[in-house]
C-alpha cells in the first residue's frame, strides 16, 4: 500500500467526518471562543474524542494519581481534564492559543488547575520525555513522525490513541465501544518496550534476541546446541519467552534481566547480562 496515498485518504475521511459531526459538545459561556468540529489546525483538523472513549482510553492506559499524562494536540483539553479528575498530573500541548485558553478555563471551572495545565506549542517540538502516559487523537502521518520520540520514552510508558496507529507497530490492546458511541470509537494501547536486541549471557547459555517492537525472536545456545525461542514478547520492561519446555520470564533493567525459569514443575532464578556491543 502507498503510505502517502493512504494518509491522504485517511485525512480526507477525517475531515469529512468532522464536518458532518456538527457543532462541538463543549459548553461555553456566551462571548467566549467556541471551537467548531472540523476547524483547521496546524497539523490536524479538530475532532473531539467522544467522552465515553476518553474514559476507555484512560482505563486501558491504567491512569493513576502517580502518572504524568500528556496530550499532543490537546484541543479543548478533554483528555487532560479527564486524567486530572483521576488525580493524575497532566499537560496538554496545543498550537491554537484560543483552545489553550478554553482548556485552562474549563479546568479552572472544575477546580483542576492544580493538576491540569495547558501550553501553546508545536507538538513536534514539545518535550514529553517524562510522560508516563500519552493520550492522543492524531492522524497516522502525525503518529509516524513522532514514533521515534515515543519509542524513546521509558519502558512501560503507555501510549493510548483514538482510531489511528502506526504503519508497522501493532497495538498491545485494542477495544471498540459499541454503546453510546457512533464514530471514533476504537481505543488502541501501545506499551513502550525495553530495548533488548542483542546478545545476552546467562548460566543457561547465550541468548540472542531479535526485536520488532514488543515481539521477540532468537535463539538460546548452550553446550554447542541452539534452540529457537517461541512466544517472545515484551510488555514494557517485562520479558517472556519459551525455549523447549522451559518458560522464561523476567524484568529488564538496562543491561540486566532478572527473573525465573520454569521447567517440569521446577522454578529457578534466572539472570542474564548483555554482552558488550
Amino acid at each position: 500500500m502507498n503510505l502517502k496515498r493512504s494518509v491522504v485518504r485517511v485525512s480526507l475521511a477525517f475531515c469529512l467526518a468532522a464536518i458532518a459531526a456538527g457543532a462541538a459538545d463543549a459548553q461555553v459561556a456566551p462571548g467566549e471562543f467556541q471551537p467548531q468540529v472540523g476547524q483547521a489546525g496546524k497539523d490536524v483538523v479538530w475532532v473531539p474524542t467522544p467522552p465515553v472513549l476518553v474514559e476507555k482510553m484512560l482505563d486501558m492506559a491504567r491512569v493513576t494519581p502517580q502518572d504524568y499524562v500528556v496530550d499532543l494536540g490537546s484541543g479543548d483539553g478533554r483528555n487532560i481534564i479527564a486524567a486530572a479528575r483521576r488525580g493524575a498530573r497532566a499537560l496538554g500541548v496545543e498550537f491554537n492559543p484560543e483552545m489553550v485558553n478554553l482548556s485552562a478555563r474549563t479546568a479552572a471551572k472544575e477546580g483542576l488547575s492544580d493538576k491540569a495545565s495547558f501550553v501553546q506549542g508545536d507538538m513536534f517540538e514539545a518535550d514529553f520525555s517524562q510522560a508516563d502516559v500519552l493520550a492522543l487523537f492524531l492522524l497516522p502521518d502525525n503518529m509516524m513522525k513522532l514514533q521515534s520520540k515515543f519509542l524513546a520514552l521509558k519502558p512501560g510508558a503507555r501510549i493510548v490513541g483514538n482510531t489511528f496507529g502506526f504503519q508497522d507497530w501493532s497495538p498491545d490492546e485494542q477495544e471498540t465501544i459499541t454503546t453510546d458511541c457512533s464514530s471514533w470509537c476504537t481505543a488502541l494501547l501501545w506499551i513502550v518496550p525495553a530495548k533488548v536486541e542483542g546478545t545476552w549471557q546467562s548460566p543457561q547459555g547465550e541468548l540472542t534476541l531479535n526485536q520488532h517492537y514488543q515481539m521477540l525472536t532468537g535463539t538460546l545456545t548452550a553446550g554447542g546446541r541452539s534452540g529457537p525461542i517461541a512466544g517472545g514478547r515484551l510488555r514494557g520492561d517485562q520479558i517472556s519467552f519459551t525455549v523447549g519446555g522451559a518458560e522464561y520470564s523476567g524484568r529488564v533493567n538496562g543491561d540486566i534481566i532478572e527473573g525465573a525459569v520454569k521447567s517440569e514443575n521446577r522454578s529457578d532464578a534466572w539472570r542474564a547480562t548483555r554482552a558488550p556491543r
